[in-house]
């Protein structure tokens, strides 16, 4: 048996996700297509030691934010954590809001096979570049006019993610939303249950506010500092994404006072627009998933409605 947490960010994923592993002997599996990355702790929400509360985790801090890591690494490591977990005899747990990353870890989804070859590279850097000189906006506008239903549920900022659906198109032909439509039809690779949390809108717009503060207050603007002193970036697709692209944008304007709020508030709308796209994604991707209600629900509460579901 293997558990999915998933939602859109600030619905609480980890904490229920932790106190699921205490309570089943499992292990953490992240499916965040930032966390995978070092040195980007604050600005993707990776959680702290404290936060992990002695549980072990996977798929954390596994490349440099100059690195390519692919869907295929993801699927790579992902099976070869789950194996590693089952065979200690205990539950892997996949918790995340990166449904791409879910989807191909538990029904296989099918690559083209060109994944990781020089077109791919190439495609890659060529779209990274267009993003960079241009805007992520911009190669967002090239991923509507191929692919108006991938760009619906992509976020302009990840950009990762628009670059991999624009290489998709043009190497194989066809329409990325099309492809992960037909993962809906794949059986689970696993005996899977899969929880989707879902909150009040209000709620979590509450929460993505507070919590971009609070990572402003933790240091987010010095872990862009830090990432610039090691010779990364904006250039890097990773840090193109939500909180990253917004303190690069603060820093090179002098950071000014005004600048801070306006910059939180462009992060806070960023997020929400997000979370917004992520839970289209899953509503639309996993429409078998148990909806899994968390408005003021202790996590302990949630573990045994969790469990108590058929």
């Amino acid at each position: 048996m293997i558990y999915v947490i998933a939602g859109a960010t600030a619905t609480g994923k980890t904490a229920l996700a932790v106190e699921l592993a205490k309570q089943i002997n499992g292990e953490i599996i992240s499916a965040d297509s930032m966390q995978v990355y070092k040195y980007m702790n604050i600005g993707t929400a990776k959680p702290t030691e404290d936060e992990k509360q002695g549980i072990k985790h996977h798929l954390l801090d596994v490349v440099n934010p100059n690195e390519p890591f692919s869907m295929a690494e993801y699927q790579k490591l992902g099976r070869i954590a789950i194996n590693d977990i089952l065979s200690r005899n205990k539950i892997p747990i996949i918790a995340g809001g990166t449904g791409f990353y879910i989807n191909g870890l538990i029904f296989g989804a099918e690559l083209s096979q060109n994944e990781n070859n020089t077109l791919e590279d190439e495609l890659r850097q060529k779209f990274t570049t267009i993003a960079t000189e241009k805007g992520a906006e911009e190669l967002h506008s090239m991923l509507h006019k191929v692919d108006p239903l991938s760009a619906e549920v992509i976020h302009p900022n990840n950009v990762k993610r628009v670059i991999r659906a624009l290489s998709y198109n043009k190497i194989t032909g066809k329409l990325f939303s099309a492809h992960n439509a037909q993962q809906k039809t794949n059986s689970p690779l696993y005996d899977t249950k899969f929880f989707v949390l879902n909150m009040n809108r209000t709620l979590l717009y509450e929460r993505i506010n507070q919590r971009t503060i609070t990572m402003w207050q933790a240091g987010l603007v010095d872990e862009v500092r830090k990432l610039i002193s090691m010779g990364y970036d904006s250039s890097l697709a990773p840090l193109q994404g939500i909180g990253y692209k917004e303190v690069f944008n603060y820093l090179n304007e002098g950071e000014l006072k005004n600048k801070e709020c306006d910059t939180i508030s462009a992060i806070q709308q960023s997020t929400r627009n997000y979370a917004k796209r992520q839970e289209t994604w899953f509503r639309n991707k996993n429409p078998s998933a148990y909806l899994l209600k968390v408005e003021a629900k202790s996590a302990d509460t949630l573990v045994r409605e969790l469990l108590n579901t058929q």
